[in-house]
């Protein structure tokens, strides 16, 4: 009985032990979801450099970047971000308070790099967050010298596509600007518009130059958001209804 007593204690702070350990697992567990999560929203088949990931992933909530290695996504292994994250859980041995944890993990970022990829472990590098500059405003889309300068077409008229495109040429665009035009049935589509980020909507124009109809346009927020189609030369030639 006595040896019982003795071992009691012991086995109480085993239990407690393992518990606390488990709080922490289940803290770095959420540590580690917001660092998978920066990984999907990285992930991507566009080019870019280093600096631009880094922006990219200090700009993701719960997020700070301290490390990054390698010049550009498709250069040799892509770019590697060491990012720190934090997570929280319950011990319910102390009247269920929280736990948070910090956590860094180092995620992968290049054309090779499957999808959800799973984020590593990594130590913490010492020193704070890195910071950087914010990006340069992209140029400005001249959506109203554009609607100026596109040819009016009389009804009985012939949409000259070749016309179309010395008007664009004539405009002196910035050189970030792409632009589309595409002939179809009697018609012509124009798309201005500048390279996004992935994530939020992205800047674009559109004109169509029809017999009786020439119009300038840019589509809603929704269908510029990435993956929408809003910023196609099909959507100049066929525009897609805004969403009620």
């Amino acid at each position: 009985m006595r040896r019982l007593l003795l071992l009691a204690p012991l086995l109480l702070l085993t239990a407690g032990c393992g518990m606390f350990q488990d709080s922490n697992d289940e803290a770095t567990d959420a540590a580690r979801a917001v660092a998978r999560t920066a990984g999907e929203r990285l992930h991507g088949q566009r080019p870019r450099t280093a600096e631009e990931v880094g922006r990219s992933a200090s700009l993701i909530d719960g997020v700070e970047v301290l490390r990054l290695t390698g010049t550009s996504t498709h250069d040799g292994d892509g770019v590697e971000v060491v990012v720190r994250t934090s997570g929280s859980a319950y011990d319910e041995r102390f009247d269920l308070d929280e736990i948070t944890v910090l956590r860094c993990f180092a995620i992968r970022v290049s054309p090779k790099s499957e999808w959800r990829e799973e984020p590593r472990d990594a130590d913490c590098p010492d020193g704070p967050a890195l910071t950087f500059a914010p990006p340069p405003e992209p140029p400005r889309l001249p959506s109203e010298q554009l609607r100026a300068k596109l040819p009016r077409v009389p009804k009985d008229g012939r949409v000259d596509e070749a016309e179309v495109r010395r008007t664009l040429a004539a405009l002196d665009l910035h050189r970030e600007i792409r632009t589309e035009v595409k002939a179809e049935s009697g018609r012509v589509g124009v798309l201005l518009s500048v390279q996004g980020n992935g994530f939020d909507p992205q800047d674009c124009v559109l004109a169509r130059v029809a017999p009786g109809a020439t119009e300038v346009w840019v589509p809603t927020r929704i269908q510029r958001m990435p993956g929408e189609g809003g910023c196609s030369i099909g959507n100049a030639l066929h525009p897609v209804p805004p969403p009620h």
